[in-house]
Formats: structure tokens, C-alpha cells, sequence
């Protein structure tokens, strides 16, 4: 599969968020990553469905809605109307995460669930075929700029052998502490979506996009 880039906004300079996420856009990121938390699942308070909706048509890029919220199936109807492509929910989060999915095919959109670091792989086996996309968190959820977490490399691994045992074509994305210097280790391990937010905003935002997407152009 082509290796797909979602610059996180949460790591963006929000007044100037339209043209910063252009520019991301123009030079190559095809996904924009955007972060909700709640203060009750995650410890930090981040943005919702009026910023979502205030960037509709500022790019052609994928909306990468990741949920960090308890029992995000209440929310699903507004992330759809707010303009989410993908809504990604915690497995951990969702009293029925069967139930929470099954609303977001409902609503139109594509399904990802996430896991928090100290949750194993195999606790996505009841749902790994009803879904598009699964996010492996390679940080504690909640917060940005912390240190990549080593073990991620090997859930990753496991749950590609997983997706290919059953012949599934599910994306596989990561999320935490990775940069230009360390994005190989994910992508050998088998992932297509990397998240990226200090990597990408801290600095030229151009040099810093066309860097991860020349790395990519070495797995096509």
C-alpha cells in the first residue's frame, strides 16, 4: 500500500491553521489528522466539531478524526456533519465498541479503532474485520510531543501478521513521537498512515512534508 502522512493540528499555529494546513496539503500530506479530547478519557481538553467544520474546503485531504473521548458513539451523527472521512474510537473508551462502529458505517464514514499503549493487539480480534483503519498509539494518549514508545514496533508487527492471516486490507496507523529519524522503524514494521504533528508544524512546514513523503517514495 502507499505510505499516506496525517500531520496532526494539534500541533499547529492556530492563527494561521487555513494556510498552514494548505501548505501541508500542497506539498504532499494526503490525510489531516485531527485530535479530540475530552478531559475524562484523556487528561487534556483539546477542540470539537466547530473547528472541524470551520477547515471544510481549505484542502482536498482526508479528514482523520481521532476520538479521544468516553462512549464517543454520542458524538458520531456531529463528527459526520462537522465533515470527518475517517472517526477513529478507542476501543477502551466504548462500552459497546460493536455498537459504535456499526453507527459510524451507518452515518457514511470509514471506521478506525485505536488502542492505548498497555493494551495488546489481540483485544481487536472480536472487531479487526469491521474496520478500515486501526491506530496503534505509540504514546500515552493525551498529550503531544512525548518520546516514541520502542514496544509499539512490535504491536504493529503483530497485528500486520494478523490483518494478513485473514487476508485484510485494513490501514494500519500510528500515532506518537515520530519524526524523520525514526518513521523507517514504523514503516518496516508495516504501517501506512503515519501521524505526525511536531514533526511536521514545528518549523518549515514544505521541508518538513516533502521530507516524510520522499521517505515514502522508498516503499512504493
Amino acid at each position: 500500500m502507499k505510505k499516506i502522512l496525517a500531520p496532526s493540528i494539534l500541533s499547529a499555529d492556530f492563527k494561521v491553521l487555513g494556510e498552514q494546513i494548505r501548505t501541508t496539503y500542497d506539498h504532499g500530506a494526503e490525510f489531516l489528522h485531527f485530535d479530540v479530547m475530552d478531559g475524562l478519557f484523556v487528561p487534556s481538553i483539546s477542540f470539537g466539531m466547530p473547528v472541524l467544520k470551520s477547515i471544510q474546503g481549505v484542502s482536498g485531504q482526508v479528514m482523520d478524526v481521532h476520538l479521544m473521548v468516553t462512549e464517543p458513539i454520542r458524538y458520531v451523527e456531529a463528527f459526520k456533519e462537522a465533515g470527518a472521512d475517517f472517526l477513529t474510537v478507542h476501543l477502551e473508551a466504548c462500552e459497546d465498541v460493536k455498537a459504535t462502529i456499526d453507527k459510524i458505517h451507518e452515518c457514511g464514514m470509514k471506521a478506525g479503532v485505536s488502542i492505548k499503549p498497555n493494551t495488546e493487539v489481540e483485544q481487536l480480534l472480536p472487531i479487526i474485520d469491521q474496520v478500515e483503519m486501526i491506530l496503534i498509539m505509540s504514546v500515552e494518549p493525551g498529550f503531544g510531543g512525548q518520546a516514541f514508545i520502542p514496544e509499539s514496533l512490535d504491536k504493529i508487527r503483530i497485528l500486520k501478521a494478523l490483518l494478513e492471516e485473514r487476508n485484510l486490507q485494513t490501514l494500519i496507523e500510528v500515532d506518537g513521537g515520530i519524526y524523520h529519524s525514526n518513521v523507517k522503524e514504523v514503516l518496516d514494521a508495516g504501517v501506512d498512515v503515519v501521524v505526525a504533528g511536531s514533526a511536521v508544524f514545528k518549523g518549515d512546514i514544505a521541508n518538513n512534508v516533502e521530507g516524510f513523503v520522499e521517505i515514502f517514495k522508498e516503499y512504493e
